[in-house]
């Protein structure tokens, strides 16, 4: 996966990842720590196991009264208890699913609250080769996936286990041929399940890479609907649609193929376990060994038919665990990739304005591809603003995502208050340098939760002031519910105007040392956007500035100018100094307009 780095040892078959070694690491990190719901669901499990051995005792001590000369206060006795430990036990299963559904919802939370961390963790190379459909589906789809597994796998497991190990000893107590007859029919029967399961984990892995694609694909369209209709694209878009569903549909009825795989060997070999009590107590009567009675023989037959639920179940965990496998080692290989960007020792940044220098600095987005900076020389220093200017994809974005280490240069520094870049911790780092870009991103949430990002130590007071020093004083009183107003996801209430405010309201709201404006205000009306400058002529005030423009207008307050073309340093030097230069481009730029120049 382009972008990412990935353990060793991870990256193998679908059976290795999903080994017994990776199921005892997920169990013991996940569902063992719940130790008070694991309790209350052993002794359940244990409780409920006991019943259904007990009942058929009870059973077959009714039959074997009821044909002798018993008196019918004991038949009454043994109908009381069947009812009495057939009802308690429907408790104990309702109970236990309880149980298991709590332990269920508490594990996969976990882990899909880890899974959303640890995307949020990753650098920008990775999610540019990942849709937000397809990560999704794996945060949400993958985890869902594994649910019962959590929920009810290990306990289970162990409970029909033990079901089986009870039945099988009483069985033996009736008479040892009865025993080593179902002995044999419980081990066959378990070896040739887990044998057909071995070929349907990869068509299951399959199945769910390509639920992903179709996710992604869907929620990528979804996204972009307007865009679509406007240029009639959709003919092309449900083509799209129909050849992915089309592809889908073979691995679909293969994996449909394998349950029914598994679904009529189960059937087969419980007919044949059926079979086998039959002959085996048929052949004791006749031979009259064993000493069976009518409701031993009974007995046999119903223990034979319970012996079906612990294989039946353990045959649905199977198949569940089988799904889990492909999920579990997308979940695996999600959780193994690691960011290309990690932190630094966590050196600290000094207060105040800060100084941004690239020294001999290189990059490409592409390992070995065409570089997009080539030698990038800069010094700018506390508190005074730079004004980068070129042409579109000379750089100047690239530039702004370096200093906030979304990518790291191949050659070169970048050194922010005096101190490397990569000796910071990033949520320092991203403390420090704030970007304003053209494309605002409004949650759903209150106007507070909007403006600070969650962070409670911000008062509400200087949230007021900072919306009445850039012009929002009226739309700030307007507001129904004060800061608590809430706003729509994507800022459909908000005008462009207003939410490019907002983001600015944002920035000088976490007061950062080096603020970056990447075309912050090509969006605003000449209104707002004269009343702005005045606003951030203000909050500007002892900080540094890097302000990425394409009109002239823009970078008028600006102490120095870049001009970047094709990566490379065309001009730079103080603003007066370039102006008053007939020779400088930025002179021409000055004399023709830059909309011209820059064309």
């Amino acid at each position: 996966m382009e972008g990412s780095v990935r353990v060793k040892g991870e990256q193998k078959e679908g059976r290795s990842i999903g080994g017994w070694r990776v199921y005892r690491e997920m169990l013991g990190r996940y569902v063992l720590p719940q130790k008070r719901l694991l309790g209350w669901l052993a002794a359940l499990l244990l409780l409920s196991i006991g019943l259904q051995l007990v009942n058929p005792q009870i059973i077959r001590y009714f039959i074997d009264a009821a044909q002798g000369d018993g008196k019918l206060t004991a038949l009454y006795w043994a109908a009381g208890f069947f009812i009495l430990f057939s009802l308690v036990q429907q408790g104990v299963s309702v109970a236990a699913a309880y149980f298991s559904e709590n332990l269920g919802w508490s594990t996969t939370n976990q882990l899909r609250a880890e899974l959303a961390e640890h995307c949020l963790s990753l650098d920008m190379s990775f999610h540019k080769t990942q849709t937000s459909g397809s990560l999704i589906e794996r945060v949400d789809g993958d985890v869902n996936a594994l649910a019962n597994f959590f929920s009810s796998f290990i306990i289970h497991l162990a409970g029909n286990l033990v079901l089986m190990v009870g039945i099988l000893a009483l069985l033996f107590r009736e008479n040892m041929w009865i025993g080593l007859v179902m002995t044999a029919f419980v081990i066959g029967a378990v070896y040739v399940i887990q044998w057909i399961r071995r070929f349907a984990v990869p068509v299951w892995k399959r199945w769910r890479e390509m639920n992903a694609e179709l996710y992604g694909f869907i929620g990528e369209h979804l996204e972009g609907t307007e865009d679509t209709r406007a240029n009639g694209a959709a003919g092309y878009v449900m083509n799209r649609f129909y050849d992915l569903t089309r592809r889908m549909l073979p691995v679909r009825l293969r994996a449909f193929l394998g349950f029914c795989m598994m679904w009529s060997t189960t059937i087969l070999v419980f007919a044949l376990g059926n079979a086998a009590a039959f002959l085996v107590c048929a052949w004791l009567w006749k031979s009259g060994q064993g000493g069976l009675t009518i409701g031993s023989i009974y007995l046999v037959f119903y223990y034979t038919e319970q012996l079906a639920k612990p294989i039946e179940k353990i045959r649905t965990q199977l198949e569940d665990l089988q799904k889990a496998d492909a999920s579990l080692l997308r979940v695996r290989e999600l959780l193994a990739t690691q960011p290309k960007i990690q932190d630094g020792p966590g050196a600290e940044l000094p207060a105040g304005p800060l100084s941004v220098e690239f020294h001999d600095m290189e990059f490409a987005y592409e390992q070995g591809g065409r570089n997009t900076l080539h030698r990038l020389q800069l010094r700018l220093e506390p508190g005074q603003t730079l004004g980068l200017l070129g042409r579109t994809g000379s750089g100047k974005t690239t530039l702004a995502r370096l200093l906030l280490r979304f990518y790291d240069p191949q050659a070169g520094g970048i050194r922010l208050g005096g101190v490397d870049l990569r000796e910071l911790k990033l949520h320092e780092l991203r403390r420090k340098v704030a970007l304003v870009t053209q494309n605002i991103e409004i949650l759903e949430g209150s106007v507070r939760d909007n403006l600070t990002l969650f962070d409670d130590s911000i008062p509400d007071a200087r949230i007021s002031e900072v919306l009445h020093e850039l012009g929002l004083g009226a739309w700030h009183d307007s507001l129904p519910d004060g800061l608590d107003t809430v706003l729509a996801s994507g800022g459909g209430s908000l005008s462009a105007g207003e939410g490019q405010l907002l983001a600015f309201a944002r920035v000088f709201l976490t007061d950062p040392g080096l603020v970056i404006l990447d075309e912050a205000s090509s969006r605003l009306d000449p209104l707002t956007e004269t009343r702005i400058e005045l606003a951030i002529t203000r909050l500007l005030q002892e900080k540094t500035c890097i302000i990425i423009a394409h009109r002239l207008a823009t970078v008028q307050r600006a102490d120095r100018i870049l001009i970047l073309e094709n990566g490379r340093v065309l001009e730079s030097g103080g603003r007066e100094q370039l102006a008053g230069d007939p020779e400088s481009r930025f002179s021409r730029m000055l004399a023709v307009g830059m909309e011209e120049v820059l064309a």
